[in-house]
C-alpha cells in the first residue's frame, strides 16, 4: 500500500489503552510505543466526521495493545515522510496499509502479514477498457510513492501522481484522468460504500498484483517486532482478528 502529503501534518494522537484484560500479556520492554499511520485510506485508516482517527489498522493496534498489555499511541503522518520518520526515531512503528516488498525489507522489519491486498483499476462508469493492460498511453492517477504508483511502471501509462488518492479520484471524475489505480480495499470503499460517488465509477477487472500488508519497525528493533507479532498471533488464535476483519470488510 501506501499514501499522501498533507499540507498540515495532523498530529492528533489517539491513546490506545493498555487494557490489562483477562488473558493479556505482561507489559514488557518500553512503557509505550508511538505508531505512525497516514490516515487517508478508508476503511484501513482515516479521519472520520468527528475528527477522530479510525479504521481497521487503528483497531488492529488497539487489539494488539489489549492482547499484549503494551500501550500504543497513533499519530497521523504524511506518507511521503513516514519511513524517514521511522528511521530517525520520531516513532517506533508504522501501521498504515504497508505492502511488504523486497526493497522495503532491506530497510525495515515486518510482522507476519495480517491481510492480503492487490492493486485495481478504478474508472468512470462509462469507460470501456477491461483491464490494466488497456491503459497504455492513457492518463492514470495514483498516490505518489505507493504500490499503485510502482505497479504501473511496466504498463506504459501516462502516470499522474497525487499527494492523496482522493485528489486523483476527484480529478478523474472531473474529466482530467482516464482512470486511477489504488488498493483493492480502498477502491471497494470508494466505489461501493461512499454515497458521494454512487454510480459514478467502477472497479475494472480483477486485482493485477498480489500483495500482503505488514506492520513495519526500524531494522533491528526486535523488541517492538516481537510484541507486535505476539499480539497478532494471539488475536488470530482466539478469533478476535477474524472478528475485526469482518467488522471492517477486510479479507
Amino acid at each position: 500500500m501506501m499514501k499522501k502529503t498533507i499540507a498540515l501534518i495532523v498530529t492528533a494522537c489517539m491513546i490506545l489503552s493498555a487494557a490489562f484484560a483477562s488473558g493479556a500479556g505482561e507489559n514488557k520492554g518500553k512503557l509505550s510505543y508511538m505508531v505512525a499511520s497516514d490516515c487517508t485510506w478508508p476503511p484501513m485508516e482515516y479521519i472520520d466526521e468527528n475528527g477522530d482517527i479510525v479504521g481497521f489498522d487503528i483497531d488492529l493496534i488497539a487489539l494488539i495493545s489489549e492482547k499484549t498489555g503494551v500501550e500504543f499511541s497513533v499519530k497521523n503522518v504524511a506518507w511521503d515522510t513516514i519511513f524517514a520518520g521511522l528511521a530517525n526515531g520520531q516513532y517506533d512503528v508504522v501501521c498504515s496499509s504497508v505492502t511488504i516488498t523486497e526493497d522495503r525489507m532491506k530497510a525495515l522489519d515486518f510482522t507476519a502479514p495480517y491481510t492480503t491486498n492487490g492493486q485495481v483499476v478504478v474508472a468512470p462508469t462509462e469507460s470501456t477498457f477491461e483491464s490494466v493492460s488497456d491503459l497504455a498511453g492513457l492518463s492514470v492517477g495514483v498516490q505518489i510513492g505507493t504500490s499503485g504508483d510502482f505497479a504501473l511502471d511496466s504498463y506504459g501509462t501516462d502516470t499522474k501522481r497525487y499527494d492523496d488518492i482522493g485528489l486523483a479520484i476527484e480529478d478523474m471524475l472531473n474529466g482530467n484522468l482516464d482512470a486511477c489505480v489504488c488498493d483493492a480495499l480502498i477502491a471497494a470503499d470508494y466505489v461501493m460504500k461512499n454515497e458521494k460517488y454512487a454510480g459514478l465509477m467502477k472497479i475494472v477487472g480483477e486485482p493485477f498484483t498480489d500483495e500482503q500488508f505488514g506492520i513495519a519497525v526500524k531494522k533491528g528493533n526486535s523488541e517492538a517486532l516481537d510484541i507486535l507479532d505476539e499480539g497478532l498471533r494471539i488475536a488470530e488464535e482466539d478469533g478476535s482478528l477474524a472478528e475485526l476483519k469482518a467488522k471492517w470488510g477486510v479479507v
